[in-house]
């Protein structure tokens, strides 16, 4: 058979047949069934908003330095009788204990020097007193005699004139008179110098008892005795050395109290005087004038040493601020100091804070009132949350503080309203949430603002 009749006969047929068959099925089947399009939740973790009172907080690093140092300086020299055993580094010492004796010889000396000189001129003021009452005596009798004696030359004036007697015989008697006169006039000169005399004698007295009192007080440096407790820290000196004035013989460290240099940025430092409410103006950047802001802001310190995994802190009080800033870094030096350096030591559990130590000083101001959120879910000023119909929503904040991992929000959040703290990749306004509340966060949040 042709090709031709076999297309026309049977082939084209064939596919007529399919073609209907086709056609058949496709309009007598069920449509398929549709399933709704349902909308996915993104799973994210949320925290409760809550006010949390945050205290703003910087940090600086020092090295403990004693607050109180006595350095044994003996005021005077000589040679060393007595120096105490127990004065050797290291070796803590009680108010009151003798360090060092020195020769007093030569200072006792002195002392009785000086007393005999005060009894030389005591005795001498006794016997200017005796010489007064004996001139005045003398004198009395000169007076008597120059009386008879110008008598006598009226009596001879008058001879003279009457020619009874000699013009040598009146100056005889005139001469006489006038001797007598001169010794009258010495008597008067002496009594008059006796009350400059005895000025002078009793202010060598005064001086003799200034000499007395530097002798003695000499003596009684020949001692050298410790004002409080302390902590050898160096020692000089040995039994029959000779010991010159002025030089230390012994340094010790207060074991009261101490205190440390904590290096801050003067930046964070003006942080804390922002951040404090009751402020009206920025201090001026000097030492004495951060002094007074520092207790006018009531700023409360603590001290932290580390110790491996251990941290061991210290209640502190601001002090003062240092005279000079840092030239290098550019910090300033808080000094805060540590009544319990040593009073709260335990051995085998907590050294005391001793000379040297490099520690952590913490700062911080009066708490700020707020929403605390984590600083990471705070994104060009926004927080994003969670609506009552769990539908991602942005909200514009202020953040009145940012420190460390966290962030201080003063407007723009309520309390108890539910701040995503896990964004969702891509952030679509309005989309639907799977929210978790991330309960070890939220406590976290809570400690966030304590002083450790």
């Amino acid at each position: 058979m042709k090709s031709g009749l076999k297309l026309i006969f049977i082939t084209l047929p064939a596919l007529a047949l399919g073609g209907g068959l086709l056609g058949y099925v496709i309009l007598n089947r069920h449509p398929p069934a549709q399933q709704p399009v349902a909308e996915r939740a993104t799973a994210v973790r949320i925290v409760r908003a809550e006010e949390i009172p945050l205290a703003p907080r910087i940090t600086g690093y020092g090295l403990v330095r004693p607050t109180r140092v006595f350095e044994a300086i003996p005021e005077v020299g000589a040679t060393a009788d007595y120096v105490n055993p127990r004065l050797e580094k290291g070796a803590i010492l009680p108010k009151g204990t003798v360090l060092l004796k020195l020769s007093q010889a030569d200072f006792k000396l002195a002392v009785a020097q000086a007393k005999a000189n005060i009894r030389a001129a005591r005795a001498k003021l006794d016997e200017l007193q005796i010489s007064r009452k004996n001139q005045l005596a003398a004198l009395a009798i000169e007076r008597k005699s120059l009386a008879i004696k110008s008598r006598d030359l009226e009596r001879v004036k008058k001879l003279v004139a009457s020619g009874t007697n000699s013009q040598a015989a009146l100056d005889a008697t005139q001469a006489s008179w006038l001797v007598q006169q001169q010794k009258v006039l010495n008597l008067k000169n002496s009594l008059a110098l006796l009350p400059t005399t005895r000025e002078v004698q009793q202010e060598q007295i005064a001086v003799n008892q200034s000499k007395l009192k530097t002798a003695e007080l000499n003596l009684a440096r020949t001692t050298l005795t410790l004002p409080f407790a302390a902590r050898v820290s160096q020692s000089t000196v040995q039994v029959g050395q000779f010991v010159r004035a002025g030089q230390v013989a012994a340094s010790l460290d207060g074991v009261g109290s101490a205190e440390v240099v904590a290096q801050v940025s003067i930046n964070d430092m003006l942080g804390l005087h922002r951040t404090d409410p009751a402020a009206q103006a920025k201090p001026a950047i000097s030492p004495e004038a951060m002094t007074r802001f520092l207790h006018d802001m009531g700023l409360r310190a603590a001290v932290h040493l580390r110790l491996g995994k251990q941290t061991l802190s210290w209640p502190a009080a601001v002090d003062r601020i240092s005279d000079t800033i840092d030239q290098k870094s550019g910090t300033l030096g808080v000094i805060v100091r540590i009544e319990t350096a040593y009073s709260g030591a335990k051995p085998g559990q907590r050294p005391p804070l001793t000379k040297g130590m490099f520690v952590e000083v913490t700062l911080s101001s009066p708490p700020i009132k707020g929403i605390v959120v984590p600083r990471s879910a705070l994104r060009h000023g926004k927080v994003l949350i969670a609506d009552a119909n769990n539908r991602l929503r942005r909200r514009a904040v202020t953040a009145g503080l940012l420190q460390g991992e966290v962030a201080l929000i003063t407007r723009g959040l309520k309390p108890d309203e539910r701040v995503v703290v896990s964004a969702p990749s891509p952030i679509i306004e309005g989309m639907l949430l799977q929210a978790s509340e991330d309960k070890a966060l939220e406590s976290a949040l809570r400690h966030a603002g304590q002083v450790r």
